[in-house]
Parts: C-alpha cells; sequence; structure tokens
C-alpha cells in the first residue's frame, strides 16, 4: 500500500516528489511510502527550451530537464519508487484504498496526484467525469483541466500543472506540483500546516 501514487514525470509531478523526499526526517514521514509513475512521453518539456524560467540555465532543453529530474530525484531521495514504462489506465475506490491500474501491474494508494498534463486525450478511467474545458487556455486548443478546489478533486485525490487548471509555464507547473506536496505534508501531519525546505543555519 502506497500513502501517496503521483502520477507523470514532468514539472509538476517530479516537483511534487521531490518536497515529499526531502521531508523523509520528519516523524511523520518516515513510515511513507511515496511512488511516481515517471511517464515523460507526452510531457511539454520534450519540445521546450527555456530562456526565462527561474534557477534554469538559459538555453536548457526541457528533454534534458526532464532526464536530468528524475536523475536527481533517485539520488537525493531512493526512498521513492520510480515506475518506468508505465501507463496509467483506470483509478477505481475512494480514499483512502484507491486501486491504479496500469497498461502492466495493478497498484494500491491511498492518495493519488494526477500531472500529465491538460490533452484533451485524457482518458483515465475512474476520472474522466472530473474533466471540463480548460480555464485559462484558448478555446481553440482544446485544453481541459480536472474539476479541484485548490488543487483537490476530491478526497485523496489531487491534481496538478496545468491539468488543475494552470497556465502552461514551467515555474507555475512546478510550483503547483510543490504546493500539493505541502498539502499532503500537512494531511501527514494531522492537519498542522507544514512545508519542508533546508537550511545551511
Amino acid at each position: 500500500m502506497f500513502d501517496v501514487l503521483i502520477i507523470g514525470g514532468g514539472a509538476s509531478g517530479v516537483s511534487c516528489a521531490l518536497v515529499l523526499g526531502s521531508a523523509k526526517k520528519k516523524t511523520f514521514v518516515i513510515d511513507k511510502k511515496i511512488g511516481i509513475f515517471m511517464h515523460q512521453k507526452n510531457s511539454a518539456l520534450q519540445e521546450a527550451v527555456f530562456y526565462n524560467a527561474y534557477g534554469v540555465p538559459s538555453g536548457k532543453l526541457g528533454s534534458q530537464l526532464l532526464d536530468e529530474s528524475s536523475q536527481f530525484l533517485g539520488e537525493s531521495y531512493p526512498q521513492i519508487d520510480q515506475i518506468f514504462n508505465e501507463k496509467v489506465i483506470k483509478v477505481e475506490g475512494s480514499y483512502p484504498e484507491f486501486t491504479v491500474t496500469t497498461n502492466k501491474n495493478s497498484y494500491q494508494t491511498k492518495n493519488i496526484v494526477v500531472g500529465i498534463g491538460s490533452a484533451n486525450t485524457f482518458d483515465i478511467e475512474g476520472l474522466t467525469q472530473y474533466v471540463e474545458p480548460h480555464k485559462k487556455a484558448l478555446p481553440e486548443k482544446q485544453r481541459i483541466q480536472l474539476k479541484n478546489d485548490d488543487h483537490k478533486v476530491a478526497d485523496g485525490i489531487y491534481v496538478i500543472g496545468t491539468l488543475a487548471g494552470w497556465r502552461s509555464q514551467l515555474a507555475i507547473a512546478a510550483g503547483s506540483g510543490a504546493a500539493v506536496a505541502t498539502d499532503i505534508l500537512t494531511l501527514w501531519n494531522n492537519g498542522i500546516q507544514t512545508h519542508s525546505h533546508d537550511s545551511i543555519r
């Protein structure tokens, strides 16, 4: 049983995983099992090049960023299970017992974070009832989002990045994933507000 499974290995998904991973020493996180489906094939980063993203060297290719972020996540927080070469096709159940089915396996989890982009090809069975037109994209783009209130779709289901209704900017997507990570940390901390960051002091 996972405590949280993140669907999507792009900017928002990996950012969410990084923040959760960095909280590993907190007493309410030590025993938590975290996983991320590193599906990156359809990530908008595949064709991106960055000149305006905070902390990213000018001219960095999005495809490089995808590879480097996965490697960094594995090196820094090996306790997080990175699941490669699997595509989520179905979500069943309700909080705190979900079953996530991929094209290869089935997983049990208490919470789900969905961050796979806003293309109108979204087809995860069990989540399509939450689909609505994207509120911050041009209508002709035919983008979609999942209905949510501050990233929360339903108990135990969160959405991040452009699929949460945010604009397609690296910093926005990353911030969205990090924000949900702190919401999950707060949930694990019995509702007491918390976050995770390091200091040189």
